[in-house]
């Protein structure tokens, strides 16, 4: 704002007669409107303009006088600007330091920010002439002002997140509409898998993925430029500033020569009517990111010099947020790599459980569950959680399961295997703390561990749990029902409190449910899942799609599991018992009723020789060392499983006879023709058993 002096003869000498302070009044007044830096402008009570002093050379006197100030200038918010100074007409109230956006009308250049200080001018009599306007040109310092909060801004929204996508996101918030019109951030696409960026000069032959776009949806754009990918073309500003590591300022014109060379950008520029450009590489120790471009349309300034600090600033804090980013990326792929290759890579099908599983992949990947056939039918089902960084809760988790497995083969109680897990939980926490302080492995973990045994012949399942939530049972006809599981301290703990386990009798087709602590969290998570279970029917796999859908599409960030097991039993066609006399004369009645039954179920010669064998061998020994009654007993699965009880509790142990020796050749005999043996004890004895690999099943009826 501002013109030329409308009159300032008359502000000259003292007429006659006047006063010496008459005198001095009017010489300040004269040098007010003839020297000062702030622009001076008088209104009359119609808000035309009366005089003005002359802080632009562009626009003569008579352009201004007589002119209402909406004709004399050019206003963002013409209504906002007269209802200022129709205030202070009517009230008197000085209005200071009001910032509004404006330019001389048919004056060149785009609109500048103004501070404006308005005051109402009053005879000695107190009528009301007209007003003082004071305007200063703060464009420069409103610019800086800009950029401050722009840079602030970035600061507060990059780098909130290991994910590179809500870091880009975040700086084209950031940026649009403060900074510029559209914003792009484009990202080398093996950096997003979280491999290690190129090293400088960017190559034309790597892509680049287009990871956050801002400012394009007005015009229909945005969608078509998200996740897109491209190589830069050459010859542009963006192949220039990715080659020499240089920020690129480009005003873009009707001819501008290089838009031919990239016709995608080409086409949004002309769409948008881009007119300025600042392209900025994402760098990073020498190594190259991806792109910043940053666009402004009509209605805003052009980019000018003073403007790429600020886009180098911001790109810097970006490049380091997308690194670190990046290097979470890696150790999260490389844990959940290491995470599934521990868990169960096949489904361990059995013969009397039905399971199915959901894992949901998260920060944490310390999520494990897993399903162990333990002899006599039975099924170990599992679950647990280890809290902590990726790769570390990864490497526990499978030091975790290994221990576990060894320990189901021991035929323990569920309480008891827990109890020797966290034995060795205390072990492995004792090794950690001697490593190097400063070391993150050095810190325990948190983990949380449940050990479920089902028994198809007595139809119970024994659980047992470590910090671990206590499983939902669903029941034939649908209803819905929380274990009452002791809970014992969680693994790596402190606490040494005994474990406890609990029997539930289950009918046949009921489902068990099992899920990481995770699954259950947010309010009414538990109850959505246990709605989601209750669905008779349906198979066990959609059961675990049922619960996934049901949850919000930001829930278990850090990743959850969900284990599922249907009761049954072993088909009375596929499992034979006999009570037997405990005399010497039992093992060859075994041994003949044990080839009846395999050829009534068409198992090879070799192992039908071989299973007469080792009856044989596991009878004699039952009746030599152990005590009645005695029985015998097959099951048929995806093994042969043979087992001989006895009410003794004396364990039988594995010799190497001499040559010269008459006997303890037996459990050797056994242990070469059966895959695995061991001995399994109960409250009314023990019982010897062995698993034969068939090759087949020839009659599965």
């Amino acid at each position: 704002m501002g013109g030329e002096s409308v009159s300032d003869s008359d502000a000259g000498a003292p007429g006659p007669g006047a006063t010496p302070v008459d005198g001095m009044g009017a010489a300040v007044l004269h040098t007010l409107f003839a020297q000062s830096a702030v622009g001076l402008h008088v209104l009359d009570t119609q808000l035309r303009v009366v005089r003005a002093n002359p802080l632009s050379d562009v626009v003569h006197a008579e352009f201004l006088a007589g002119r209402h100030f909406t004709d004399a200038y050019h206003l963002e918010q013409p209504d906002k600007a007269e209802r200022i100074l129709r205030g202070v007409l009517d009230t008197g109230v000085a209005s200071r330091d009001q910032v509004i956006r404006g330019r001389l009308k048919d004056a060149p250049g785009p609109d500048r920010s103004l501070r404006v200080s308005v005051y109402r001018l009053d005879d000695a009599d107190g009528r009301t002439l007209g007003l003082l306007a004071a305007v200063v040109d703060v464009n420069e310092q409103e610019k800086a002002r800009v950029r401050a909060a722009c840079l602030a801004a970035v600061r507060t929204r990059v780098g909130r997140s290991l994910d590179v996508a809500a870091t880009c996101e975040g700086l084209v918030t950031a940026v649009v509409p403060v900074f510029a019109d559209i914003a792009v951030v484009e990202v080398v696409d093996e950096v997003l898998r979280g491999s290690d960026p190129p090293a400088g000069p960017l190559g034309r032959d790597v892509p680049l993925r287009r990871a956050a776009v801002r400012g394009l949806g007005a015009d229909g754009h945005r969608d078509g430029l998200v996740g897109e990918m491209r190589r830069l073309p050459a010859r542009t500003p963006y192949a220039l500033a990715a080659s020499d590591l240089r920020p690129r300022l480009v005003q873009i014109g009707p001819r501008t020569p290089w838009l031919d060379a990239d016709p995608d950008s080409a086409r949004m520029i002309e769409a948008t009517r881009v007119h300025s450009l600042i392209v900025v590489p994402l760098k990073l120790h020498g190594t190259v990111l991806g792109l910043v471009s940053l666009y402004r349309c009509p209605g805003t300034e052009p980019y000018e010099e003073n403007d790429v600090p600020l886009a180098l600033t911001a790109a810097a804090h970006v490049a380091l947020s997308v690194d670190n980013a990046r290097r979470y990326e890696r150790d999260h792929v490389i844990a959940s790599t290491v995470q599934r290759r521990l868990l169960p890579q096949r489904d361990g099908g059995r013969i009397a459980v039905e399971t199915a599983h959901v894992l949901l992949p998260g920060h944490n990947s310390g999520c494990w569950f897993d399903t162990i056939g333990l002899s006599g039918a039975r099924t170990a089902l599992i679950i647990g959680n280890v809290e902590g960084p990726g790769l570390q809760a990864a490497i526990t988790m499978g030091q975790l399961r290994t221990t576990i497995h060894a320990l189901a083969g021991l035929d323990l109680e569920p309480d008891e295997v827990l109890a020797r897990l966290s034995d060795t939980a205390g072990r492995l926490a004792v090794e950690r703390a001697s490593l190097p302080p400063g070391d993150r492995q050095r810190e325990s973990p948190e983990a949380t561990c449940m050990y479920a045994v089902y028994d198809p012949f007595s139809r119970t399942c024994t659980i047992a749990r470590a910090g671990h939530p206590t499983p939902v049972l669903v029941t034939p006809d649908g209803t819905a029902t929380t274990l009452d599981v002791p809970e014992g301290p969680s693994l790596f703990s402190t606490d040494s409190s005994p474990f406890a386990a609990a029997a539930f009798e289950l009918d046949e087709g009921s489902v068990l449910a099992f899920f990481t602590s995770t699954l259950l969290t947010g309010h009414g998570s538990a109850k959505r899942v246990q709605e989601a279970l209750v669905q008779p029917g349906r198979s066990l796999q959609d059961l675990c799609d049922d619960v996934v859908y049901t949850l919000p599409a930001e829930h278990c960030p850090e990743g959850a599991a969900l284990l599922l097991a249907r009761t049954g039993v072993v088909p009375a066609e596929r499992v034979a018992t006999w009570e037997l006399a405990h005399d010497r004369t039992t093992p060859a009645i075994a041994r003949t009723l044990v080839r009846d039954r395999l050829d009534g179920w068409n198992l090879d010669e070799e192992t039908t020789e071989a299973t007469e064998l080792i009856v044989s061998e596991l009878i004699t020994n039952a009746v030599r060392y152990g005590t009645a009654p005695l029985q015998l007993r097959l099951i048929l699965g995806r093994s042969l499983t043979c087992e001989v009880h006895d009410s003794s509790r004396v364990s039988p142990h594995l010799r190497h006879a001499r040559t010269v020796d008459e006997g303890g050749r037996g459990l050797f005999i056994v242990s070469q023709l059966a895959t695995h043996w061991g001995t399994r004890y109960s409250s009314d004895g023990k019982a010897l058993w062995t698993e034969q690999e068939i090759p087949s099943v020839a009659d599965e009826s």
